[in-house]
């Protein structure tokens, strides 16, 4: 018996989509695979996803809580795939095209699946944004600074 744990879009489910973001999915997709059949699906929600630091470590934490021995990842950054190392469970990368969590169990049930060691992107990758802080104001100081026109004693 095998528990495997998805990041899915929305709610989770066989249906929903596998989400490449580990850390920042909506939610996990727990299937238990029992000689080369799903014999239950458990769908729990990434409490994790609005993290502002460590959602990675946090959705690996859901993932052990949940018994699971292996996950399937589409984008595993190191913090993350750090603490998934230290759970000894195995780590397997997702099919480079959107899949449904059901259809990346059957690719892990084929055998169709590589194993992967480690991180496959650079920390904060799936934080979206960019946030450069480029300004673009330039800092030319046109203000004018007409004041009042009056002196002051002191």
């Amino acid at each position: 018996m095998t528990i495997i744990g998805i990041p899915s879009f929305g709610s989770g489910g066989l249906n929903s989509n596998l989400n490449p973001r580990f850390g920042r999915c909506a939610a996990f997709t727990f299937v238990t695979v029992e000689n080369g059949e799903i014999e239950k699906v458990k769908t729990v929600p990434n409490n994790a996803a609005n993290a502002m630091g460590g959602a990675g470590i946090q959705a690996a934490q859901i993932i052990g809580n949940n018994g699971a021995s292996a996950v399937i990842v589409g984008n595993l950054g190191p913090n993350a795939a750090q603490a998934l190392g230290s759970l000894n469970l195995d780590i397997y990368q997702a099919p480079p095209q959107q899949v449904t969590v059901k259809q990346a169990i059957e690719k892990f049930i084929k055998g169709e699946l590589q194993n992967i060691s480690g991180a496959n992107v650079g920390a904060h990758y799936g934080m979206g944004g960019g946030g450069r802080g480029m300004g673009g104001g330039g800092g030319r100081g046109m203000g004018g600074g007409m004041g009042s026109g009056r002196r002051r004693n002191m």
